[in-house]
């Protein structure tokens, strides 16, 4: 499927707005009535996140009236809306906030996160920065690119390889079994850096902007991944699942990592996330 111009536009624009009428004017001063735990302490929603996934829907439903729509807080609500993400012609995927733990914390990390899927295949992914009032966006063969609120624009490049030791990146290993949890961090020593900024759209962008030399995840929902697995391919980076295989849609699990060439992704599979 080829997207306009336009219909990215028209997406965007409704990312910004979705920021613009229930995000931002809710960060820092959401009340204890206003968040709540989902699954666990660390995973949240609040009132920002149902309040912007409605506003992308209701937008979306104008723009590609035939896409499903598979909003994270839609899933939450009805579990059952995922599966037909898989043999869908044409989806759209959104996290209406990824973050929502440092946005309720008045961390000043998270992002809006919207991938369209044609038939089983991510043909388009956008990142929008709330506080930075800018976008990543990548279509299926057309590059990544940054584009900013005054109207200019950057094509991403992701980093240069670079040796074991010089490597710096991002590791979410909240969701991997403890042993495997202990072995992963006792190996990132062999690395220059690894963190976790706890935002998949944040590290995404980063990685795809040169910033950092690898990503990894061990849990793969899609509206953490689809947009930025896109957006850090179409930049030049290699990513695959653990077991080398290409991540779709309706992956799950496996685990995924991401760095800037094949070289340097089996290095890292090898000797640091030998799970």
């Amino acid at each position: 499927m080829n997207l306009t111009p336009e219909t990215l536009d028209a997406i965007a624009g409704l990312m910004r707005d979705a920021a613009k009428q229930e995000i931002l004017p809710r960060f820092r001063k959401l009340g204890d009535e206003d968040v709540a735990e989902k699954t666990e302490a660390s995973d949240l929603v609040t009132i920002a996140d149902t309040g912007a996934e409605r506003v992308i829907k209701a937008g979306i439903e104008k723009i590609l009236p035939e896409a499903v729509f598979i909003g994270e807080e839609g899933v939450a609500a009805d579990p059952s809306l995922l599966a037909k993400l898989k043999d869908a012609e044409l989806a759209v995927v959104v996290d209406p906030i990824d973050g929502t733990f440092n946005f309720a914390h008045g961390i000043s990390a998270f992002g809006v996160m919207v991938a369209v899927v044609s038939r089983g295949e991510t043909v388009a992914g956008l990142i929008y920065d709330p506080m930075g009032d800018d976008f990543m966006i990548a279509e299926k063969g057309g590059g990544t690119w940054l584009k900013r609120a005054d109207g200019s624009s950057s094509r991403m490049k992701v980093a240069a390889p670079v040796a074991l030791p010089e490597m710096l990146g991002t590791a979410s290993v909240a969701f991997m079994p403890n042993e495997k949890r202990a072995k992963l961090l006792a190996n990132t020593v062999k690395l220059r850096f690894a963190a976790s900024y706890r935002c998949a759209a944040v590290e995404y962008r980063a990685f795809a902007a040169g910033g950092l030399h690898f990503v990894t995840y061990f849990k793969l929902m899609p509206w953490d991944h689809l947009a930025g697995v896109l957006i850090g391919q179409e930049a030049g980076g290699y990513i695959a699942r653990y077991d080398g295989s290409p991540y779709r849609p309706d992956h799950l699990d496996g685990g995924i990592l991401g760095a800037p060439d094949e070289e340097s992704w089996r290095e890292l599979r090898e000797k640091v996330f030998s799970l």
